[in-house]
């Protein structure tokens, strides 16, 4: 039975093989499994953890595709449903050799966005420890809004602890303001709360990792933790109790995609929240995955095993904590 569950919108990603070169002019692409929580499913059972993957996609061929994948990543598909009158999504993403990349959606109107709130009925809370959930799902239309509540207040009244990761995706949200208090919010019922330094800008107008990380702790009674994402440089975390620490990012020779990355991270750090290991480890191997992330094309092809993981940490430098306090 699954110790982590997580809900999202799966989508097939075409990634461009021309480097440096616009998609329109594109001409090859290569097909991956992609969405935001899907990624962190994989990365958690790639790190050999059971976890239940929920949501609906298409009677298409994208649709097919996507349940191969999930079940060929040993992920549970007990909550993934399809759904015959709505598409699979899916989004085209450049390669680049230096900075971001372009990317461009198709996911209006998915089946994911019409998650049948039914399913949560049949939810196995037997040895579920972690909930993860994301900010992408509930802007994916009213109805997910609604799902979002409640499966967060089935879990909170299950005592499964609850991540949130904000993801912020200002497409799919009518306006900034709208988008800001309604992922605020979101974020008052998870026990641990997981923003980008530049997200956690945009959503509290505070600049500090601290400050931000203050305002996600004084807004809830429920929220006990927060992991400011970093990239390259790492992560921040303050607990509610006074503690705080910078955890230092890996060295790595080559940066080939970064989208990804901060679902590696965390992965990394449910997986290792799931084997009881203390906060700090958690974000070590978080910053450890997330490095590994950067280094394929895919969203989620370079998240490590086991033995992958541990191969890296052996041969890489950084996941140093310092500045802490009590």
């Amino acid at each position: 039975m699954a110790e982590m569950i997580t809900i999202g919108e799966p989508m097939v990603l075409f990634a461009s093989d021309d480097p440096d070169v616009p998609l329109a002019q594109a001409d090859h692409y290569s097909k991956y499994s992609a969405g935001a929580e899907l990624n962190v499913a994989v990365g958690v059972a790639r790190l050999g953890h059971r976890v239940e993957y929920a949501s609906m996609v298409g009677i298409d061929p994208l649709g097919e595709y996507l349940v191969h994948e999930i079940k060929q990543n040993k992920i549970g598909t007990d909550y993934l449903d399809r759904d015959p009158n709505h598409w699979t999504g899916f989004y085209l993403k450049q390669l680049v050799t230096d900075a971001d990349p372009d990317i461009f959606y198709f996911r209006k109107d998915s089946a994911a966005s019409h998650f049948d709130a039914q399913i949560l009925s049949r939810i196995n809370f037997t040895n579920l420890k972690i909930a993860h959930l994301s900010g992408i799902f509930a802007a994916l239309s009213d109805n997910n809004l609604a799902v979002f509540k409640q499966i967060n207040n089935l879990m909170l009244q299950k005592n499964v602890t609850v991540t949130f990761d904000p993801n912020l995706r200002p497409s799919l949200w009518r306006n900034e303001s709208e988008m800001i208090e309604t992922t605020n919010d979101l974020a008052k019922n998870a026990h641990i709360v997981m923003p980008g330094l530049s997200e956690g800008r945009i959503l509290t107008r505070f600049a500090s990792p601290e400050d931000i990380a203050g305002f996600y702790l004084s807004q809830s009674k429920i929220t006990n933790t927060v992991i400011i994402k970093l990239g390259e440089n790492g992560a921040f975390i303050m607990k509610r109790n006074g503690y705080s620490a910078t955890v230092s990012g890996y060295q790595i020779d080559r940066v080939v995609d970064t989208v990804g990355a901060g679902d590696g991270f965390v992965a990394g750090i449910l997986t290792a929240l799931l084997e009881d290991q203390s906060i700090e480890n958690a974000v070590k191997r978080g910053c450890a995955v997330g490095a590994m992330a950067v280094m394929s094309p895919g969203d989620n092809d370079g998240y490590p095993t086991v033995e992958q993981l541990t191969t890296f940490l052996a041969s890489h430098s950084g996941g140093r904590v310092t500045n802490e306090k009590s």
